[in-house]
């Protein structure tokens, strides 16, 4: 079926997709594998049940994912232990091409997650949900086993948030909204109509995965969103509905150093697609205020805005999964 239109045309509920078997019987019929990533750092408290929730359900009940694997920063608490002992294949980055050196940030373990793993179509959730359940994967790779147009799928939710009232139904995504959605609306407004750009559950295709550069930091979801967007435009993408995320919220000095990792990537990205001209260098390091007494304090703070190029152009990789660089 060939799929028309602007993206909420291809937004759809993951109730869409819960015939688990089902997507068994194309995932067969096709010929595909898929893999699980979870990219961690201390998520000892979340971590456990993550996996051995999807692993139940999709790999000895269903038999839809092939492996789960955890990409672990050098956690300080038992993460990787745990992670093993639920049955995930568990690496350390710093580990796994070593000869190109290693990076502190979630883009940096996503990008390596694409040498160890295996599958044709890559999923990838983040490993702090409370709430976790099924869903968080049959519905992102529903979209890619239905329709072979499809190359990229996003999740959306309600975020709720803690507050010192308690609960509030929704809130989070505060990032998207005082910032990558006004960029977004200026200068790609296609691109606005994604609910959650920098929601940390998607999948891919690997064939189109690999040919994407990564940004080791924050940036990694909006250079992927851009890169994608110029490269095949927005009938690749497809974003579901995963109704409520719970998770631990981000302080506004951490959601700060985002918006900046974030910002550094658009500006990297609009002057490589020739729509935006830097007139000067921009500053290397996050200033932040802090109170000391009576004084106020610049702190510094660097975030990583190194670039990991496109899997493809790796050797090893090359090597590993024996086919040619070209489409």
């Amino acid at each position: 079926m060939e799929l028309q239109g602007n993206l909420l045309e291809r937004t759809w509920h993951h109730s869409r997709f819960q015939d688990v078997a089902h997507l068994v019987t194309l995932k067969q019929k096709k010929g595909l594998s898929i893999s699980l990533a979870f990219p961690t750092l201390n998520e000892e408290a979340t971590i456990g049940k993550e996996i051995l929730v999807i692993k139940t359900e999709l790999m000895d009940r269903y038999p839809l994912l092939d492996e789960i694997v955890v990409i672990d920063s050098s956690s300080q608490d038992k993460t990787r232990e745990i992670a093993q002992r639920f049955g995930a294949r568990v690496y350390e980055s710093k580990t796994i091409l070593t000869s190109y050196g290693s990076y502190k940030g979630k883009g940096e373990n996503l990008w390596k997650s694409l040498y160890v793993l295996k599958g044709d179509i890559i999923v990838w959730v983040d490993a702090d949900i409370s709430n976790i359940s099924p869903k968080f994967v049959y519905a992102l790779v529903g979209p890619l086993l239905e329709y072979d147009s499809i190359g990229y799928v996003k999740a959306f939710y309600e975020r709720p948030m803690q507050s010192a009232k308690g609960i509030m139904p929704s809130g989070g995504g505060r990032v998207t909204e005082i910032l990558v959605r006004p960029l977004f609306s200026l200068y790609y407004p296609e691109l606005a109509y994604f609910i959650q750009p920098l929601s940390g559950e998607y999948a891919g295709r690997r064939t189109i995965l690999e040919r994407l550069s990564f940004s080791v930091g924050y940036g990694v979801e909006l250079g992927h969103l851009l890169d994608l967007y110029h490269e095949y435009g927005m009938g690749i993408f497809a974003q579901v509905d995963l109704d409520i995320r719970v998770h631990r919220n981000q302080s506004t000095e951490a959601l700060g150093k985002m918006a900046y990792g974030i910002l550094r990537t658009f500006f990297n990205r609009a002057q490589r697609y020739g729509e935006a001209q830097i007139l000067r260098d921009l500053h290397p390091y996050h200033l932040t205020l802090q109170v000391e007494g009576d004084q106020h304090r610049i702190q510094r703070h660097e975030i990583p805005a190194t670039e990991r190029p496109p899997m493809i152009e790796i050797p090893e990789y090359q090597n590993r999964f024996k086919r040619e660089s070209n489409p």
